[in-house]
């Protein structure tokens, strides 16, 4: 009868003529299971190995799957009519790597090494060579759990973070559904790739003084075609979310206002055709939807109220005006910005956009159009502020793109070229329809446009001269 240490250790039995690799292979097995493994001989040929399992009754037989000397099908034949409980490993030096194991599992070298690395299963029962499945399923059960917890919190975090600004317009409801449907997206992709790398860290963490390698993997034919398949998926559900909102946010109703927008360097002019008013501040009445006709005076500038969503590019030239729709039903003030690099003051492009009642629309309407039409320095200074002069002349002397018109009109003018003039109305009128005729010192060439002659008649050329011979 065996001692109790030999009760816990296993007999192998080694059957290869090669003795090479009968001595690498007892060798392994001394190295990997140390005192829980006894090698209780090598054999050479099959009715040798086939007495000797007979005899000494071992535990594992490790067979020479390229030996010629030990036959493989007159072995398992063998193996097959023998009894008790008994394991036996097919291993090749020339073969493909893989290793045959008594119950016909496949494994490949890494596989096979992390076997033999592993405690001997007990004594006359026959245990699985991988993990089983009962102990996956638990991990994959949590990990998962984890994830949906993660994946909620989450979620709740952007949607509580208030990332987007106030949703004032119809247009920005679908866009916001969009924004949501991704937050939920980047939640689930978020806690799917940490709360694995985690719990992986955490539970499959290596042992202190476990120096044996991971177990090799090989690809999985079905898990490819699944994460080919699920982002080919995602994109088309995205797309078709993404043309319901496109069409929600270009509905058409008949009875939109028409307003014409303006763009140049550096500000924004708002035309309400049917009502004849021109404004830097867009005025807008609540819950009635508005067909902004945009245009650009120099270069691309791009209309961007961040509340109502939607943005849209505007283009020089009078064949390129862009359409964009917008529905306020949030009253409030708000502001429109370029979002497009536009120059130097690109950051300061903004103009006010004010929605309010139809009545207190309606209200401005007739104030803007009762501006007083026999002052000459009110009309001007109204056309100052409505083609945007005011954005790069200031008012008061603060330095600005252009010169101040605090104190012009009479000055003498220190010029580009190095000589004087007098800034008398002939001097300011040529400033205004060629400005590139005579540089103010100190200023860029090709700032201000030279397109005032084409937009402004001879009287609104003289208006505007007049609020600059006003200002003191």
């Amino acid at each position: 009868m065996r001692s109790t240490s030999e009760d816990l250790s296993r007999r192998v039995l080694i059957a290869s003529a090669n003795p090479l690799f009968a001595k690498g292979l007892q060798k392994l097995i001394q190295d990997r299971w140390g005192n829980r493994a006894q090698v209780i001989g090598i054999t050479h040929s099959l009715d040798e190995t086939v007495q000797t399992m007979e005899q000494e009754k071992p535990d594992v037989v490790i067979v020479d799957y390229d030996d010629r000397a030990i036959n493989r099908t007159d072995f398992l034949n063998q193996f097959i009519k023998g009894g008790g409980a008994m394991q036996v490993v097919l291993v090749s030096l020339r073969g493909s790597g893989e290793a045959v194991v008594y119950d016909r599992q496949m494994l490949n070298t890494s596989q096979l090494e992390n076997w033999l690395g592993s405690p001997w299963p007990t004594r006359g029962r026959v245990e699985s060579l991988t993990s089983p499945r009962s102990g996956n399923m638990r991990h994959l059960l949590t990990a998962a759990a984890l994830v949906v917890v993660s994946t909620v919190l989450v979620y709740l975090g952007l949607i509580n973070a208030r990332l987007l600004p106030v949703q004032a317009s119809l247009q920005a409801r679908p866009i916001d559904e969009l924004f949501n449907f991704y937050f939920a997206g980047i939640a689930f992709l978020f806690s799917l790739i940490v709360v694995f790398i985690l719990y992986s860290l955490v539970v499959f963490r290596r042992k202190p003084g476990d120096t044996s390698d991971g177990v090799h993997m090989r690809g999985i034919t079905r898990l490819e075609v699944t994460w080919t398949a699920i982002p080919l998926v995602t994109v088309l559900v995205l797309s078709y979310f993404g043309a319901q909102n496109l069409a929600e946010t270009v509905r058409v109703d008949p009875q939109a206002m028409v307003v014409n927008v303006v763009g140049g360097q550096w500000f924004w002019s708002f035309e309400y055709p049917d009502q004849g008013v021109t404004s830097d501040t867009l005025y807008l009445p609540v819950n009635q939807q508005v067909l902004l006709r945009m245009t650009s005076r120099d270069v691309i500038h791009s209309f961007w109220v961040p509340e109502f969503r939607v943005k849209q590019d505007l283009l020089p030239g009078e064949n390129l005006v862009k359409e964009l729709r917008i529905t306020p039903n949030v009253l409030g003030e708000y502001k429109v910005r370029c979002a497009e690099m536009c120059g130097v003051s690109h950051a300061y492009m903004e103009s006010p956009v004010i929605v309010v009642e139809q009545e207190e629309f309606d209200t401005w309407i007739r104030e803007q159009a009762a501006v007083v039409q026999d002052d000459p320095v009110a009309r001007g200074e109204k056309l100052s502020r409505d083609n945007g002069c005011i954005a790069c002349h200031s008012l008061d002397g603060t330095q600005g793109v252009g010169p101040t018109w605090q104190g012009l009109s009479g000055s003498t003018i220190q010029l580009a070229d190095g000589t004087t003039v007098q800034a008398d109305q002939v001097y300011l009128i040529e400033s205004i329809l060629d400005p590139r005729a005579k540089i103010h010192a100190g200023y860029l060439e090709n700032v201000m446009p030279d397109t005032y002659d084409e937009l402004l008649s001879e009287q609104q050329v003289m208006d505007i001269v007049a609020f600059i011979e006003s200002v003191k």
